[in-house]
C-alpha cells in the first residue's frame, strides 16, 4: 500500500519536474529568440549608417580619374564631394522635424529610395559625360542622405532604454566607422569595372538597407497626443535649449569638432601615403587609412556596450578619451617622419574619439521626449556633417605651410574641446 502510494507521489513529483523543466526550456528559447531578434534589429538600424558613409568615401578614389574623363578643374571635382555633404547638412534639421511630426521610417524609406536613385542618374551623367547630370544628382542624394542616419538615431531612441540604447547607438558609430573603413577599398575595387561603377552601386546598398528597415525594424506605436502647432513645436525646441543648452550646445560642438580632426588628419595621412617615399594608391592606401578607423570601431562598439546609461562612467570615458587623442596629436608632431609610429598615434586619436562618440551619442538621444528627438538628433547631426566636410579643405591649407602646423592646429582645437567637455558637459549619475 505504501509502496502503491510512494510510486503515485513520484509520478506526481516527477510529472511536476518534467513541466518545470518544459517551461525552463521554453522560456529560455523565448529569451534566445528575442534576443536574436533584437540583433538582427541592430544590424538593420548598422545599415543605415553604412549607406550614408559610402556616399562621400566611396568615390575618393575615383575623383582623379573623373577630373581626367571629364576635363574639370580642382574645384568642380571637389564640389561632387563638398555638395552632398553641406546639403544633407541643411535639410536634417527639416527631415528631423517631419520625422517628429509623423514617423522615421516615413522619412527613412523614402529618402532611401532618393539616395539611391539619384546614384543611378550620376552614374548616368558619368556614362553621358555631363558634369551637370552629376552636380544636380549630388544635390539630390545629399538630400535623401539628411534622412537616413540621422533619423536612425532618433528611432533607436524611441525603441530602446537603458544599457540596450547605448549598445545601439554604440553599435551605429561602429557602422558609421565601418562603412568609413571599407568604402575607399570598395570605391577602388568597383573602379577596377569601370571609373563610374561606384555610383551605380549606391542603389544596390540603399535596397539592403530599406529592405531591412521595412522588415526587422518595428518602429513603436506614435502617441495618440495632439499634435503640436509649428510655433509649439519650436516653442518646446527652445525651452529644451533653455533648460539643458549648457550641456546639449558643448556637446553638439564636441561630437563636430571630434570628426573635424578625424577626418581632417585622414585626409593628410591620404595625401602623404601618396607621395614619396611611401608613393601608394588605389587598395593598399585604403587599407593603411583603415588602421585608424579600425580603432575607432571596435573603441565605439565596446563603448556603447558598456556605459548603458552610467553618466559617471561617460563622463571619465569623455574627458579620457578626448585626453588620449589631444595628447597623441602633440606628440605626432614630433615624429611624422616614421610612419609606424604615426599611423600609431594616428589610431590612439581614434581610439580617443571611439570613447568620445557613443556617449555623447547616449546622451543627445536620451535628452529629449520622443515628439522633439527627431529634431534635436538631427541638430546634433547636421553639425557633425560640418564638421567632416569642414576637415579636409582646412588642413589641405594648412598643409601648404608645413606638418607641424597642422598638427599643432589640430592638438590645439583637441585640448579646446578637452576644457569644454570637462567644464560643460556634466551629466547625471544615471542618464534619462
Amino acid at each position: 500500500m505504501f509502496t502503491s502510494k510512494n510510486k503515485k507521489l513520484d509520478i506526481i513529483f516527477t510529472s511536476e519536474i518534467t513541466e518545470e523543466q518544459h517551461s525552463n526550456q521554453h522560456e529560455s528559447k523565448k529569451k534566445s529568440t528575442k534576443k536574436s531578434n533584437q540583433w538582427l534589429t541592430f544590424l538593420a538600424f548598422s545599415s543605415i549608417p553604412i549607406v550614408l558613409v559610402l556616399g562621400n568615401s566611396m568615390l575618393i578614389p575615383i575623383l582623379p580619374k573623373m577630373k581626367e574623363e571629364l576635363s574639370l578643374t580642382q574645384l568642380q571635382t571637389s564640389l561632387v564631394i563638398t555638395l552632398f555633404s553641406v546639403t544633407a547638412a541643411i535639410f536634417i534639421p527639416v527631415l528631423g522635424y517631419l520625422s517628429d511630426r509623423y514617423s522615421r521610417k516615413a522619412i527613412i524609406i523614402p529618402c532611401l529610395i532618393i539616395y539611391g536613385s539619384a546614384g543611378i542618374v550620376a552614374g548616368l551623367g558619368a556614362l553621358w559625360q555631363s558634369y551637370t547630370v552629376i552636380f544636380i544628382s549630388r544635390i539630390v542624394q545629399g538630400l535623401g542622405a539628411a534622412g537616413t542616419a540621422p533619423i536612425a538615431m532618433a528611432l533607436v531612441g524611441d525603441l530602446y532604454k537603458g544599457g540596450t540604447e547605448s549598445k545601439a547607438l554604440g553599435l551605429i558609430e561602429a557602422a558609421n566607422g565601418t562603412g568609413k573603413v571599407l568604402s575607399p577599398i570598395l570605391g577602388s575595387l568597383l573602379a577596377l569595372i569601370i571609373w563610374y561603377a561606384p555610383f551605380f552601386a549606391f542603389p544596390i546598398f540603399c535596397c539592403v538597407a530599406i529592405f531591412a528597415t521595412i522588415w526587422l525594424i518595428k518602429e513603436p506605436n506614435k502617441s495618440k497626443k495632439k499634435k503640436q502647432s509649428i510655433k509649439e513645436y519650436v516653442l518646446k525646441i527652445g525651452s529644451i535649449f533653455k533648460e539643458k543648452g549648457k550641456w546639449l550646445i558643448p556637446s553638439f560642438i564636441a561630437g563636430s569638432l571630434s570628426l573635424f580632426i578625424l577626418f581632417g588628419v585622414l585626409f593628410y595621412l591620404s595625401d602623404i601615403l601618396e607621395k614619396k617615399p611611401y608613393n601608394f594608391e588605389g587598395t593598399i592606401k585604403g587599407f593603411i587609412l583603415a588602421i585608424p578607423l579600425l580603432g575607432l570601431v571596435i573603441t565605439s562598439y565596446i563603448t556603447g556596450s558598456v556605459i548603458k546609461k552610467n553618466g559617471v562612467l561617460m563622463r571619465i570615458l569623455i574627458n579620457v578619451g578626448l585626453l588620449m587623442a589631444s595628447i597623441s596629436l602633440v606628440i605626432t608632431i614630433f615624429f611624422h617622419d616614421n610612419m609606424y609610429v604615426f599611423i600609431s598615434l594616428l589610431t590612439i586619436s581614434s581610439v580617443g574619439t571611439g570613447l568620445l562618440l557613443p556617449c555623447l551619442n547616449t546622451m543627445v538621444t536620451g535628452a529629449v521626449d520622443r515628439q522633439q528627438r527627431g529634431m534635436i538628433t538631427s541638430l546634433y547631426s547636421s553639425l557633425r556633417f560640418f564638421g567632416v566636410a569642414a576637415g579636409p579643405p582646412l588642413i589641405g591649407w594648412l598643409m601648404s605651410y608645413s606638418h607641424q602646423v597642422v598638427f599643432i592646429f589640430v592638438s590645439v582645437v583637441s585640448f579646446a574641446t578637452l576644457i569644454m567637455t570637462f567644464f560643460f558637459i556634466k551629466p547625471s549619475k544615471k542618464v534619462s
